[in-house]
C-alpha cells in the first residue's frame, strides 16, 4: 500500500462482532422470556430459575475479582452473610420495608470491605486467599453474637414485613397472585434485574481503559504499575464492587428464604466452593463461563444430589479434571476451537477508508 494510500485510511479499535451483535439480541429475547416465566410456569419452577440466577450472579461478582484483577478470595460468603443480616437488621430491628433494605444492605457489605480490605491487601497470592477466610469466619462469629437477630441459632422474617412488602399487593392485585406467589415472582425478578446488571457492569467495565488497565494487573502487576497503573486502587474498587454486588445478593437470597443463621449465611461450602465451581468448570475469565458453569452446577445438583457425599466428591472430581486437562474452563475450551465469544473484551485493530478522505 503507498503512502497516499494509507493516509486515505484510518485504524479503528473494534471490540464488538456480528457474533456478539447476534448475541445480543438473543440475549434481549431470553431476559424477555425470562421475565414473563412466573406466569406461565410453576412455581417451584420460578424458584429453581431465582437459585439459578442469584448463583449466576455470585459467579460473575466473583469471575470479576479472580479472574480478571487476580485476586483469590475464599471468603465471599461474608459479603453474603452480611447482606442477609443487613436486610434482616433493617426490617426487624428498624422497621425498614425488605425492598427499601436491599440496596442498604449492599452499602452495609461495602462498608465492611473497607476495613477487611486493609487487612487483606497486606496478603498476596495463597495467604490472601486463606485471609479472606479467616475474615469471613471472624464475621460469622461476630453475627452468632448477636442476640437481638437470634444469636448462633437465628431469626425468621416477620411475615407481616413480607407480606407488606413494597410491590407484592400490587403485583397480587393485578395478576391475581396468592401473597405468597406475589412474593417469589417479586424476589424473582429483581434477581434477574440483579444478573443483567452484573453482567452489563462487568462487560462495560472490561470493555473501557479501567479494563485495560485491570487485565494489565492480572497478567503482570510490576509491568503494570510501571505503565502508570494504580494496580492497588483498581484491585480495591473491584473489591468493594464485588462486595455490593454479593451484599444485594445475599440480601435477595435470604429474602427469599425469610430465615437467617450465621452458618447458613457464612456457609463456605454454600457461597463460595459451589461458585468457584460455578467459574472453573464453565470458565474462568471469561463472561461466558459463569452462564455455561451454572446450567452444568444445576444440571449436576438435580441429578446427583441424592447421592449424599457422592455428589461432593463428583463435583470435585470435575473441577480437578477440568484444571488438569481444560485450565479455562469448558467455554475456554470451546472458545480456543471455535473462536467464538459471545461478550468479546479483546481489541482488535481494523483499518478502513477514511470517510472525511
Amino acid at each position: 500500500m503507498t503512502n497516499p494510500d494509507l493516509a486515505r485510511h484510518r485504524w479503528r479499535i473494534e471490540t464488538r462482532t456480528r457474533l456478539s451483535s447476534a448475541a445480543m439480541m438473543f440475549s434481549l429475547l431470553v431476559f424477555a422470556v425470562l421475565a414473563i416465566a412466573p406466569f406461565f410456569v410453576a412455581r417451584g419452577t420460578v424458584q429453581d430459575l431465582f437459585f439459578i440466577l442469584t448463583m449466576l450472579t455470585l459467579a460473575q461478582s466473583w469471575n470479576l475479582l479472580a479472574g480478571y484483577a487476580g485476586l483469590i478470595s475464599v471468603g465471599q460468603q461474608l459479603f453474603v452473610g452480611c447482606g442477609g443480616y443487613a436486610l434482616f437488621g433493617l426490617v426487624i430491628l428498624l422497621g425498614v420495608d425488605p425492598l427499601l433494605a436491599i440496596p442498604l444492605a449492599g452499602i452495609f457489605a461495602v462498608l465492611t470491605a473497607l476495613p477487611t480490605a486493609f487487612f487483606a491487601f497486606r496478603l498476596y497470592g495463597p495467604y490472601f486467599a486463606i485471609g479472606t477466610w479467616v475474615i469471613a469466619e471472624v464475621g460469622r462469629l461476630l453475627f452468632a453474637q448477636w442476640k437481638m437477630l437470634g444469636g448462633g441459632t437465628g431469626t425468621s422474617l416477620p411475615r407481616e414485613a413480607v407480606r407488606e412488602m413494597i410491590g407484592v399487593s400490587a403485583i397480587g392485585d393485578l395478576f391475581a397472585m396468592k401473597p405468597a406467589v406475589a412474593l417469589d415472582a417479586l424476589t424473582y425478578w429483581l434477581a434477574l434485574l440483579m444478573a443483567v446488571f452484573t453482567i452489563g457492569i462487568v462487560y462495560r467495565l472490561l470493555r473501557s481503559k479501567q479494563g485495560l488497565g485491570l487485565a494489565a494487573v492480572r497478567d503482570n502487576e510490576i509491568a503494570a504499575k510501571a505503565l502508570g497503573v494504580d494496580a492497588h486502587r483498581l484491585k480495591l474498587t473491584i473489591y468493594l464492587l464485588t462486595s455490593f454486588l454479593t451484599g444485594v445478593t445475599g440480601a435477595l437470597i435470604y429474602l427469599q428464604k425469610a430465615r437467617i443463621s450465621p452458618d447458613a449465611a457464612f456457609s463456605l461450602t454454600d457461597w463460595t466452593a459451589y461458585v468457584l465451581f460455578i467459574v472453573v468448570v464453565g470458565g474462568i475469565g471469561t463472561i461466558e463461563g459463569p452462564i455455561l458453569g451454572i446450567i452444568i452446577f444445576f444440571l449436576l445438583q438435580n441429578l446427583l444430589a441424592d447421592y449424599g457425599s457422592w455428589y461432593l466428591l463428583l463435583l470435585g472430581g470435575l473441577a480437578i479434571g477440568t484444571m488438569l486437562f481444560a485450565p479455562r474452563g469448558l467455554w475456554g475450551l470451546i472458545s480456543e476451537r471455535t473462536g467464538i465469544a459471545f461478550f468479546p473484551v479483546r481489541r482488535l485493530l481494523r483499518s478502513g477508508p477514511d470517510k472525511g478522505a
